[in-house]
């Protein structure tokens, strides 16, 4: 943002979402215009006996900033509260009635209580105690000069602006304090989504690291073990794979280094062989014995094993979702391959009755992000969502074609 931006006047409540809202300052300063500009004329002209050329004077001294005050309240309180002390003093040589107010007629009460308002929505507490403290200042002064026999009205004058100021001020804090935490939720739903979102590519590069890992391994020991294993090998053809086997092992160990920081110290299991396809019917019978009824039909087609991971990561949090929101749903889970994909199938129903409480509080909405990663990372399709029933189905589609999955590892 520019410092001419930075600069540039807001309207008051310009950030509302409703339109009403926004135009109601420039509505109101607007009514508080044309009803105090004439009246404020006539009474000081009519009433007090002032020139009418001074009277009008005076009026649009104290009336017209009420519009700026919409933009900039502090600049107009300094000529509206300059115009009502000299207005005060003015009246000091009018002849007017014992009965009438000084030093501050009704209709100024009015218009300076207006700009008060605008001040609290607008300005500082230390700016809006000086406000305050100048208009007490100004009332108790006019005090000692108040005409013979007339009752001054500053304390009243004083007692308004400052409940209207504090009323003003904690309107706008509270605003303050709304528009803040709006910010912060905001912030920390994104920071949540990012998270959630790196913790999954952590783990993803944790898997693929010990699926390389594998393959590599094999091939430095199958090149180291050639000679031994292929009698009467030529020299150059030796030489070719104690090159190989250096090169795998350099790859390797850079490999390792590059994707160690992804590990810690907790993740003990990853040493094991990764899951595939043949572990889902495992996971299935999990789930049959925490209370969901589960339909299984398995595959066993030879995919490659980035792609078998990622089949058995997705139904492990598709049956996990039905267990902690739909537990006891009748479920189908369908694993198909066709020669160019596998297709993850999990579909589940309503739940037979409501649970009286979810099993965790809270979603940390790593579930479907962790479904689109996997699957993005092989080159998949992903699609997700509510079923007219009730239910929730999950469907997947990964490439098992050679080229494809290499890309995408």
């Amino acid at each position: 943002m520019t410092s001419a931006e930075e600069e540039r006047p807001r309207a008051l409540l310009a950030d509302a979402s409703r339109r009403w809202v926004r135009l109601l300052p420039w509505g109101v300063a607007f009514v508080l215009c044309v009803a105090l500009l004439p009246t404020t004329i006539h009474v000081l002209s009519a009433d007090y006996g002032l020139n009418s050329g001074v009277a009008s004077a005076l009026a649009v001294a104290q009336t017209a900033p009420l519009l700026l005050a919409v933009v900039r309240p502090l600049r107009a309180w300094y000529v509206i509260f300059a115009a009502d002390v000299a207005g005060a003093l003015v009246l000091l040589a009018a002849d007017f009635e014992e009965r009438l107010l000084w030093p501050f007629p009704a209709m100024e009460i009015v218009g300076y209580v207006g700009l008060c308002l605008a001040l609290g929505l607008r300005e500082s507490r230390r700016t809006l105690l000086l406000v305050w403290l100048a208009t007490a200042g100004a009332g108790v002064g006019l005090e000692f000069v108040v005409p013979h026999g007339t009752s001054g009205n500053s304390t009243l004058l004083i007692v308004l602006s400052g409940v209207t100021l504090v009323l003003g001020g904690a309107l706008r804090e509270r605003y303050e304090a709304q528009r803040r935490l709006a910010e912060q939720e905001t912030i920390s739903e994104a920071e949540r989504s990012r998270r959630t979102l790196l913790e999954e590519r952590a783990r993803i590069a944790r898997e693929l690291h010990d699926v390389v890992a594998h393959h590599m391994s094999v091939i430095t020991v199958q090149a180291d073990t050639a000679a031994y294993r292929l009698h009467g090998l030529p020299p150059h053809v030796q030489e070719e794979f104690t090159s190989i086997a250096a090169t795998a092992r350099e790859s390797l160990g850079e490999m390792r280094r590059l994707l160690g920081v992804l590990r810690n110290e907790e993740a003990h299991g990853e040493l094991a062989p990764q899951p595939g396809l043949t572990r889902i019917g495992q996971l299935v019978e999990a789930t049959v014995r925490a209370g969901v009824p589960v339909e299984f039909t398995p595959c066993d087609a030879d995919v490659p094993e980035v792609v078998g991971l990622s089949a058995y990561r997705i139904v492990q949090e598709a049956l996990a979702n039905v267990v902690r929101h739909a537990p006891g749903a009748p479920t189908q889970v369908v694993v198909s391959e066709d020669g160019e994909r596998l297709t993850v199938l999990v579909v589940n129903g309503p739940p037979p009755e409501p649970p009286a409480a979810p099993l965790e509080e809270g979603r940390t909405g790593h579930g479907l992000v962790g479904m689109r990663e996997r699957v993005r990372l092989v080159g998949g399709e992903l699609d997700t969502g509510p079923l007219p029933d009730g239910g929730f189905r999950v469907a997947a589609r990964l490439p098992v074609t050679g080229n494809d999955s290499e890309g995408a590892a």
